[in-house]
C-alpha cells in the first residue's frame, strides 16, 4: 500500500518537475542552444519552529491484520524547518524547498498489542504552487522509529505487523502552509507514516497509518540570499556518463519466526548520467548472492552457483545537490528458483561524496513487498563535482 501511495504523489511530482525544468530552460537558453546564460536569483531563506497534531487510523492492509485496527490514531510531531532560499542553484530550480527534521509521537491504532510509536526523521518539501499566501508541498520523510510492543511468540502472538522496536520510519503526502501573518503560519497535512525493519525479522508487514494534521509555524528568522543561476546547451544522450561501482551488504530473516538471519552480498555495476539539474538516469547489472534461497524449497539440492542471480535495471534519479532519489526497476536474467516472480524494484536515497564515494541506503522489493534493505558504498569514476 505504502509504495504505491509513493507512486501517486512523487511521479506527478516528477514529472511536473521536469515541465518547470522545461519552461525555466526555454527562459535562459538562446535558439542556437550553443550560448551559457546566467540570470541572478534572490530570495529570503527562513527558520520556521512548528507544532501539529494528528489523527487518524491503522490500515489493515493484509487479511490477516484485520484483528489489529482497534482505535483511532492521536499522535504530535515538533519541527525545525528552514524554506530554502537562493543559495545554491537547485533551492531556486526546486522553487524553494522546505527541509528540516521531526520529533514524532503517536498511537498505532491497538494500545493492548502494538503500543505507541516515537521516532525522528528528517524531510523535504517540494512546492507544487507558487503562492504568496497559500502553498502546497509534497512532502517526503525518512528516520528511524521506536514501537513499544512488539511480536513475541509467547507474549504478544497477535502482532503479525512488526516484530523489532527499532524501524524504519517514513512519511509521505502533502502539507499546506496557510501564511497568517508575517511570522506566523497556519499548516496542515494529509499523509502516510510507514514503520517496517525492511524484513530483517518477520513478521514484518508493517504499520500503515493515514493521517490528517493541523498546526501551527512560527518563523524564527529570515535571510537574504542570492545565487547565479546558469544554464548550458543539453549534451547528446551518449555523452557524460559516469561508470560506478556499487557493494552491498544486507540481511534478512525468513519464516519460521526466531529464526537464522540469512546474509545478502551484492554488486552493481552501473553507468549513470545527469541530464538536466533535476533529472537523472542510471542502468546497472546486478550480481546478487542471496543466502536465504538455500531454505526454498529445501529438499532440492543447491550451490553458491544455482542461487546466484543476476539482473538488469534501470531508474530515475532525482539529484539534490549530493543527495540523489531513486526510483528504479530491474528483472531478473538469471534466477534459477524465482522464488519472489520475474521483477524487482529500488527506491531510496544515495549520498555522493566529493571524492567520488557514494553511500548508498535503498529499500530493494518485488512489488509492494519488501526483500531487503540495501545497505552500500560506491565509487563513481571520473567524478567531478560541479
Amino acid at each position: 500500500m505504502f509504495k504505491w501511495i509513493f507512486f501517486l504523489i512523487f511521479i506527478p511530482l516528477v514529472a511536473k518537475a521536469q515541465l518547470n525544468e522545461v519552461a525555466s530552460t526555454e527562459q535562459f537558453v538562446s535558439p542556437n542552444k550553443r550560448l551559457r546564460r546566467e540570470n541572478i536569483v534572490r530570495e529570503d531563506a527562513s527558520l520556521y519552529l512548528s507544532i501539529k497534531q494528528k489523527s487518524g487510523f491503522l490500515a489493515a492492509h493484509r487479511g490477516v491484520m484485520s484483528h489489529l485496527p482497534k482505535e483511532p490514531i492521536f499522535g504530535a510531531e515538533v519541527s525545525i524547518a528552514k524554506r530554502l532560499g537562493a543559495q545554491k542553484e537547485w533551492h531556486v530550480r526546486y522553487k524553494h524547498p522546505y527541509i528540516g527534521v521531526t520529533l514524532y509521537g503517536s498511537t498505532v491504532g491497538n494500545n493492548a498489542i502494538l503500543g505507541q510509536a516515537f521516532g525522528t526523521y528528517g524531510f523535504i518539501e517540494f512546492p507544487m504552487n507558487k503562492g504568496k499566501r497559500h502553498q502546497l508541498s509534497g512532502k517526503l520523510g525518512c528516520g528511524v522509529g521506536f514501537i513499544t510492543k512488539v511480536f513475541d511468540q509467547e507474549t504478544n502472538p497477535k502482532n503479525v505487523a512488526i516484530s523489532t522496536h527499532i524501524n524504519a520510519l517514513i512519511c509521505l503526502g502533502i502539507e499546506g502552509h496557510v501564511q497568517l501573518a508575517e511570522r506566523h503560519q497556519l499548516i496542515y497535512s494529509f499523509d502516510l507514516s510507514h514503520l517496517s525493519n525492511g524484513s530483517s525479522k518477520v513478521p514484518n508487514l508493517g504499520l500503515n497509518m493515514p493521517n490528517i494534521g493541523l498546526g501551527y509555524a512560527y518563523r524564527l528568522k529570515n535571510e537574504p540570499s542570492s545565487v547565479v543561476l546558469t544554464t548550458q546547451a543539453r549534451q547528446p544522450f551518449f555523452r557524460n556518463w559516469k561508470f560506478h561501482l556499487l557493494g552491498i551488504l544486507s540481511a534478512k530473516e525468513i519464516f519460521p519466526t526466531s529464526g537464522k538471519k540469512f546474509p545478502i552480498y551484492a554488486v552493481s555495476i552501473m553507468e549513470r548520467r545527469l541530464f538536466r539539474p533535476k533529472v537523472g538516469m542510471e542502468i546497472a547489472f546486478d550480481l546478487m548472492s542471496k543466502q536465504s534461497v538455500f531454505n526454498y524449497k529445501g529438499y532440492v539440492p543447491k550451490t553458491q552457483w544455482s542461487i546466484f542471480q543476476i539482473g538488469v535495471y534501470a531508474a530515475y534519479v532525482l539529484p539534490l545537490d549530493h543527495m540523489q532519489i531513486v526510483l528504479g526497476m530491474g528483472t531478473y536474467i538469471k534466477d534459477r528458483y524465482q522464488t519472489d516472480g520475474p521483477l524487482y524494484h529500488r527506491v531510496g536515497m544515495r549520498y555522493q561524496f566529493d571524492n567520488g564515494i557514494t553511500a548508498n541506503l535503498v529499500l530493494k522489493s518485488h512489488w509492494a513487498k519488501a526483500d531487503y534493505i540495501e545497505y552500500g558504498i560506491g565509487y563513481t569514476f571520473k567524478y567531478k563535482q560541479k
